[in-house]
């Protein structure tokens, strides 16, 4: 094949991304400057806790905190876009994000505050910036799934999903990269990551200024569709039937990741605590974790584009399949390694492979549903799923970090290992599940 919208190679989804639409291009410009934002700051944000005092249950809370966040704010985000119109409604996010940011920033001069019988640590400032941090996620996913569903061929919709994936993502190559190259030059964790923070809240200045200014919503309707509560309703109950083997496997595959994601990179910096010396070169486990996610990220976008191109001649579900078990067994690898740089940073490019099946998933997800209705049946599956997962970094944290209750004998030690190891154990029954029950979609049978 020839041609750039039939190439599978990395360089055709950002040839795709440059012919877009002036408005598209912009908002995808916007994606990719939050998630970079977001990228740099977020997988560091529990090591940062950890710094601030917080313990294991905490930090898992806030990984529960996390789910909430991403499984409710798509609706209320939909419904201030009717009310305020899109590009206001882009802008308020945008600035929200950026606030966000500046509270992870300012959190260890925040406290601890005295009231009383209770002292607020500073970490409970972590709490509030992640509410403020996810607004602009809140925005645009159902209209990313219905721009892909309605601009390419049904049998070559894993591909479109891999032009925006290939896009996006390269947002959470590039972050962690900043983040490990500004912590480099601070002996203290806490310092070095204050300064990424800052970083993070530029991006968030200018990526609201650049989408207020150049975006023009005269002609866009995605801020005009939503019909409140007994649309979401409806939405769900009419969620094609062929997704709900998909729907559970991934709930379960998710549950599983959500109980130790949060914990990951804990794990590299005190569990293993595995940096990198090679010759004059050393690096901390924190600066190394860094290099860790950008191994993973180049693995994820090389491996993308043709993942999808062969799922043409495959069929969806074996590629859905194998990020799901890459997803699976990956905690109770990494729990189980060795403090060895190479050795660890093979299992972050193993972990790599989990994307490659993620514009298959999407294309499985969106792919049953009528032409008009991929953004609801998008917003819908992933409205399920989320809910379901949010207590899952909650029960990690139990797990990890252990508990006791006041005025019993009754207390947990903790476990890391069990932690990840039950998370595998998890991810793997919801992987051998699609298996056996997931169906495919018929434009790739």
């Amino acid at each position: 094949m020839s041609g750039d919208s039939d190439s599978p190679d990395t360089i055709a989804a950002y040839r795709r991304f440059v012919s877009l639409e002036r408005d598209v291009f912009v908002l995808s410009v916007a994606m990719f400057a939050f998630s970079l934002g977001f990228q740099m700051t977020s997988r560091y944000v529990p090591e940062y806790m950890a710094a601030l005092g917080a313990s294991a249950v905490v930090i898992g809370l806030f990984g529960t905190v996390g789910n909430v966040i991403s499984a409710l704010y798509p609706y209320p985000g939909g419904a201030l876009s009717d009310r305020m119109g899109s590009r206001l409604s882009l802008t308020v996010f945008g600035l929200l994000s950026s606030l966000g940011f500046l509270f992870w920033l300012i959190a260890p001069t925040l406290g601890p505050i005295e009231l009383g019988a209770v002292t607020l640590e500073p970490w409970i400032w972590i709490f509030v910036g992640l509410f403020l941090a996810q607004a602009w996620k809140s925005f645009g996913l159902g209209a990313t799934f219905a721009i892909v569903k309605q601009s390419v061929p049904p049998s070559q919709l894993a591909r479109g999903f891999a032009s925006t994936e290939v896009f996006r993502r390269s947002a959470f190559l590039v972050g962690p990269l900043i983040a490990a190259g500004v912590l480099y030059f601070f002996a203290d964790f806490a310092v070095g990551f204050r300064y990424v923070l800052a970083v993070a809240v530029v991006f968030g200045v200018a990526a609201t200024a650049v989408q207020h200014y150049l975006y023009d919503s005269e002609e866009d309707s995605f801020g005009k569709e939503f019909e409140g509560l007994i649309a979401i309703r409806n939405d769900l109950r009419n969620l094609p039937s062929e997704l709900r083997p998909l729907l559970v496997g991934d709930i379960l595959v998710r549950f599983g990741n959500g109980m130790v994601y949060v914990f990951f990179v804990i794990v590299v910096t005190q569990f293993l605590e595995v940096g990198l010396e090679l010759g004059p070169l050393s690096l901390s486990p924190a600066v190394f974790f860094g290099v860790l996610l950008a191994i993973e990220m180049v693995v994820a976008l090389v491996s993308m584009p043709p993942a999808a191109k062969i799922a043409e001649s495959v069929g969806l579900k074996p590629v859905v399949a194998l990020g799901f078990a890459v997803y699976a067994v990956f905690p109770v690898l990494l729990v189980s390694a060795p403090d060895d740089a190479l050795v660890v940073a093979l299992l972050f490019a193993f972990s790599g492979l989990r994307f490659a099946g993620l514009p298959a998933h999407k294309a499985l997800i969106v792919g049953p549903a009528e032409r008009d209705t991929g953004g609801r049946v998008s917003g819908s599956y992933y409205l399920v799923r989320n809910l379901l997962v949010i207590p899952s970094a909650a029960l990690g944290g139990v797990l990890y970090g252990g508990l006791s209750i006041p005025g019993t004998d009754l207390a947990y030690a903790g476990s890391p290992t069990l932690a990840f190891a039950l998370a595998s154990l998890i991810g793997v029954v919801g992987t051998v599940y699609f298996l056996v029950f997931g169906e495919e979609f018929e434009a790739y049978a």
